[in-house]
């Protein structure tokens, strides 16, 4: 098929759709977040804290087997029946009348994002020579970015009227995406037919969410009550059970041979510190300007927005920057942006508002910081796969991403939930730019490029 034609244009816009409507969502939900409270007083940080982790652990838990069952039974298949999945499961959420069902929604929603986000980059990466699929990663990456930008004024408008509108917005998108999808993708597969490991899936699954419960629940419960320890037990035990299975098991969760290859291990960890910080940074910024500084839902989405616009701008530049130069280079110089970001909200913020000189530099600084590294982490951890390992390798990539999240949520609702005040907001973004300049250090160890990518192959990586 020819590079130009425009049924080529309509599959990688259809991909990306599907992408950008997955990532908004995050980004929609955080800003909804304060009248989610209102909607349920009776609800503590911790227990709204769930709407978010609860989705980040579900995601997590299925990448791996969801982006196997891609590689494998179709990745055309597997995107547009997540994407099914996800649209009905976005009803259900703006349906729901407890937290309780909201929060249970949520994880049908993650299913459905689960099943959708590896075999969108696996189905996107062939469109692509490869000599431009740095270009391909960026465009990827981007979608992230521009949800991103997207978010917090369309989520401030929706939720003027209602937060129930920041889920139905999901379901035209994804209608139109799933009806396009079904006449242009084409179906890519491989000939395995083994059966993904359901069992470590859900071992994962509750190892993560013992962990964040521990740290959401510390403070209330004490960090050294037996409750707590635990939780932390459980989480350990857990961890030793799915490495253990992943070097037993034939299709396992966490796939030795991937983390074998010292530049995908090195960018998957660095992924999951750098997105700690960055789910810090996105709750704690809405919470900031809604509940220190007053501002209504609206006007903190609209105030929220430069960085994320930023983060946007600069992703297809740093795909092609981190092809050019390297992820180690171009990812460490926009984790250092990031974290000076943070450290710039954790010195210049007060309880009396100064959006201009306070809070808008810092989401400028730290945008682009993301706008950076999202494309180096992304290339980092999927280039050096063979083309057969994309949508596994996304998989691998985003579960990470999501654990991040997920503990970075933790965090703050952990540090918040006993003295919301300021000097505890000032915490939760030092800890972002702790995070930020762990992940840019991590991706320091990948160490120098020394041949092509296509000359990987996961043969190479067993030896």
């Amino acid at each position: 098929m020819s590079s130009t034609t425009p049924r080529r244009g309509l599959q990688i816009a259809v991909v990306l759709t599907g992408v950008f409507v997955s990532s908004l969502d995050l980004f929609i939900v955080n800003i909804a977040f304060p009248d989610l409270g209102r909607s349920f007083p009776s609800a503590t940080l911790s227990d709204l804290s769930w709407v978010l982790s609860a989705y980040a652990i579900t995601f997590a838990a299925l990448l791996m087997p969801a982006g196997r069952w891609a590689d494998r039974s179709g990745r055309k298949k597997a995107y547009l029946s997540g994407l099914v999945v996800f649209t009905v499961a976005s009803a259900a959420c703006a349906a729901a009348p407890s937290l309780g069902l909201l929060v249970a929604a949520r994880v049908l929603q993650a299913i459905g994002g689960a099943m959708m986000l590896p075999s969108s980059l696996g189905l996107m990466l062939p469109l692509f020579p490869m000599e431009r699929r740095g270009t391909a990663i960026g465009l990827w990456s981007a979608m992230g970015g521009a949800a991103a930008a997207a978010g917090p004024p369309i989520g401030g408008l929706l939720v003027e009227a209602d937060w129930r509108w920041v889920f139905l917005v999901n379901l035209p998108i994804g209608v139109a995406t799933v009806f396009l999808g079904w006449w242009t993708l084409r179906e890519i597969r491989e000939e395995s037919r083994q059966v993904p490991d359901a069992l470590g899936a859900l071992v994962l699954a509750g190892t993560i969410a013992a962990v964040v419960a521990a740290i959401v629940q510390g403070e209330d419960w004490g960090w050294g009550g037996a409750r707590v320890l635990g939780l932390f037990a459980l989480g350990l035990l857990g961890a030793w059970y799915s490495l253990r299975r992943a070097f037993r098991h034939p299709t396992p969760v966490i796939e030795p041979a991937i983390l074998r290859m010292r530049a995908v291990a090195f960018a998957d960890l660095a992924t999951l510190l750098f997105f700690a910080g960055f789910g810090a940074m996105i709750l704690a910024s809405t919470l900031f300007l809604t509940e220190v500084w007053h501002h209504s839902v609206l006007r903190a989405g609209l105030e929220i927005t430069p960085g994320p616009v930023m983060a946007a701008v600069f992703a297809v530049p740093g795909g092609l920057l981190t092809t050019r130069y390297g992820a180690r280079v171009v990812g460490l110089g926009g984790s250092v942006l990031f974290a000076a970001g943070g450290v710039w909200w954790g010195v210049a913020t007060g309880g009396t508002p100064d959006y201009v000189a306070d809070f808008l530099p810092a989401g400028i600084i730290a945008g682009i910081g993301s706008g950076l590294v999202l494309p180096s982490l992304s290339g980092a951890a999927t280039l050096p796969l063979p083309p057969e390992r994309f949508a596994t390798g996304t998989a691998m990539l985003s579960m990470c991403r999501q654990v991040g999240l997920a503990l970075g949520v933790a965090a703050v609702a952990a540090v918040l939930g006993s003295r919301p005040d300021v000097s505890a907001f000032h915490t939760t973004w030092l800890f972002m730019a702790a995070c930020g300049l762990a992940g840019g250090a991590t991706l320091l160890a990948i160490g120098a490029e020394r041949r092509p990518v296509a000359a990987y192959t996961l043969a190479e990586a067993r030896e």
